[in-house]
């Protein structure tokens, strides 16, 4: 069965893929004319994703993670495309050490969890 911890952890590895996920798509529609660059609110987003895992059997039509927003406020070229590398090649290192740093946490639990259980037969 799992613990909360784990549900935490599993809704934070999941919106760090998630903002990969949406990181890569903006990558991919460099070249695309007229492509607005989305995202999503990473905090928000892991709030949608534990206030769900909390309530079982709730049925969710965003999957936790909602719909993406354009982001305001950046350059547009001539063709109309505002997705900048600079940016998303700094929200692709953030989400890589936000998924790391989940892995950790979660090795970590899972290594108390495995102490706790061995510790009788010392």
């Amino acid at each position: 069965m799992a613990t909360d911890l784990s549900k935490a952890l599993e809704c934070y590895l999941d919106t760090a893929t998630l903002q990969l996920k949406n990181t890569a798509a903006n990558m991919a529609n460099i070249d695309t004319p007229g492509y607005k660059t989305r995202g999503k609110d990473f905090g928000e987003q892991m709030a949608i994703a534990v206030q769900e895992s909390q309530e079982p059997g709730m049925a969710s039509s965003t999957n936790g993670f909602g719909v993406d927003n354009l982001v305001d406020g950046l350059v547009s070229r001539p063709d109309g495309n505002n997705v900048s590398m600079d940016r998303e090649g700094m929200k692709m290192s953030e989400a890589q050490l936000k998924f790391r740093t989940g892995v950790a946490l979660l090795k970590q639990a899972i290594a108390q969890v495995s102490e706790a259980i061995h510790s009788d037969s010392k």
